[in-house]
């Protein structure tokens, strides 16, 4: 029997990648598979933080809430539908503990301060070895945003959730020497009303995503309802501050400058949406077209390996995700865009092949979007890359299929397969395998052997344009599926797909011409 995986519950800190502990950073290193919750959105802010110290290759858990509102179907209500999904994460990460693996779960700020671990931790801790790296607390953070004490002597400091009934609010407030209050977002009316029944509105300060490029610090009292984000603190520090609060007197200075006449030309244009593909790998392989959609962009959405692809401009914002949650991706550019916002969705080879522009446009079609202008920018596909590199495996009819079952049924699949086998056409299969994804490939050999030669050429191209691109071209009846992974595109040729030896290489072309029997 194996030993047990170890759970880790990581405190990442406030949002600041820098400011992730030394040990933190290395466990997240070394695990075996990393955990980390969202909403239904798709967008982890503790695995954005986390990104830096994760590996190529590692397993990946991501645990979607079903609810983020007490607006719900679900029999049990919103508590009832919250614990089943918590007993359903716990069991999936169990999983991975029973097979040995050790899981890094995520936590923004600290594992055990009004953080979703405690919850995974309640449900595996009996179970297995677990182990709480702390974090700092966006309390912390927030302070140090502010620049001035919290509590000093014997003061009190009382740590509160805005979802808090305004009147118990207000009581507490009274109460104490300072105050934090979390949990902002939609309740933050009532904390307003709060803080100023309590008399103490003037003394409270907000502050946005503390430690981010995104940080705000204002006054309680100027900050606009509608604009406050969930990841946002009220502080009402106990001494009264005694010198001018750093980032309160810069927002004044620069208010007081403002002057509407000098508003840039961009502030008031209406926001936008651009689909651009990468290319397969090789950075001269983007287009020029691109890199200028890239430079104009105020934010970049997209699949964490792609946007990493793209180089850092300073001001511009990056919202990396992983590779499942497309419509929820799609959803966050249209409403950055709504709001104003330049959004460059990113994606590798073409946006337009087995890539986000599909995404995009489905969900613009709500009519909540129906002002947000959408443009797609093509770019270089990875099945015209392999086949350049052989020669031309393409040159006459053939047709893209995914493997991947992950948005279609495997019956579909094995459907088209046969039905584009059976029309005698090249084949560009993208997305042939995963670590989850195994057995496909066999299949489709297999498959295919029904209605093409054993010999029919096969290409395999894998990190073409990349640092460790390799390209073969093997038989039907000899490919093996432990040769291709999710790096790996495949061409499978055609009746009138020829391998020529040349003293250069090998050289694959499909002829353009038919001979008539």
């Amino acid at each position: 029997m194996s030993t047990a995986g170890k759970l880790w519950g990581v405190g990442l800190g406030p949002g600041d990648p820098e400011l992730v502990t030394v040990k933190a950073a290395r466990v997240i290193a070394a695990a075996d598979v990393i955990a980390f919750h969202s909403a239904r959105h798709g967008r982890s802010i503790s695995r954005g933080i986390a990104a830096p110290y994760m590996r190529p290759g590692q397993l990946e858990e991501h645990l979607v809430y079903p609810v983020t509102t007490e607006t719900t179907d679900h029999p049990g209500g919103y508590q009832g539908a919250i614990d089943e999904f918590y007993e359903q994460a716990a069991e999936r990460l169990a999983a991975h503990l029973s097979a040995g693996r050790s899981v890094a779960l995520l936590a923004a700020g600290d594992p055990l301060f009004y953080s979703s671990y405690m919850h995974m931790h309640r449900r595996l801790a009996d179970r297995f070895e677990a182990e709480i790296i702390p974090g700092i607390t966006s309390v912390s953070a927030a302070s140090a945003a502010l620049g001035t004490p919290l509590v000093e002597g014997e003061q009190v400091l009382t740590v509160l959730p805005g979802t808090m009934p305004t009147e118990e609010l207000t009581r507490r407030l009274r109460d104490t020497d300072a105050a934090a209050i979390m949990k902002l977002g939609r309740t933050y009316p009532g904390v307003r009303q709060a803080l100023s029944d309590a008399g103490r509105l003037d003394d409270a300060y907000y502050v946005e995503r503390a430690s981010t490029d995104r940080e705000q610090v204002r006054t309680a009292a100027e900050v606009n309802d509608a604009d406050v984000p969930y990841f946002s603190i009220t502080l009402v520090p106990g001494p009264r501050p005694t010198t001018p609060l750093p980032r309160i007197a810069a927002v004044a200075a620069k208010a007081a400058d403002f002057d509407s006449t000098t508003v840039p030309a961009e502030a008031n244009s209406p926001g936008e949406v651009v689909v651009v593909g990468l290319g397969p790998g090789a950075e001269s392989w983007t287009t020029p077209e691109v890199r200028e959609a890239l430079a104009a962009a105020t934010d970049l959405v997209g699949y964490t390996t792609y946007i990493d692809r793209v180089p850092h401009r300073p001001g511009q914002r990056r919202h990396a995700s992983d590779n499942r949650v497309e419509s929820e991706r799609a959803a966050m550019a249209l409403d950055l865009a709504k709001h104003g916002a330049k959004v460059a969705v990113v994606s590798s080879g073409d946006p337009g092949v087995f890539a986000m522009a599909a995404a995009v446009l489905e969900e613009s079609a709500d009519p909540q979007w129906r002002d947000v202008p959408v443009r797609v920018l093509p770019g270089l596909t990875a099945a015209n890359a392999v086949a350049s590199r052989v020669g031309a495996p393409l040159g006459h009819d053939y047709a893209m299929i995914s493997l991947s079952d992950r948005l279609k049924p495997w019956e579909v699949v094995a459907q088209r397969l046969s039905a584009v086998a059976a029309a005698d056409m090249a084949i560009a299969i993208y997305n042939p395998a995963s670590s989850q994804r195994t057995w496909q490939v066999g299949a489709m050999r297999d498959l295919l052997l029904e209605h093409r030669k054993p010999d029919t050429p096969v290409v395999l191209g894998r990190d073409v344009g990349g640092p460790t691109e390799s390209v073969r071209v093997v038989s039907l009846i000899d490919l093996d599926p432990a040769d291709v992974d999710m790096r790996t595109l495949l061409i499978i040729g055609a009746s009138t797909t020829a391998v020529v030896d040349t003293a250069h290489g090998t050289r694959v072309y499909t002829s353009r011409r038919y001979h008539r029997a």
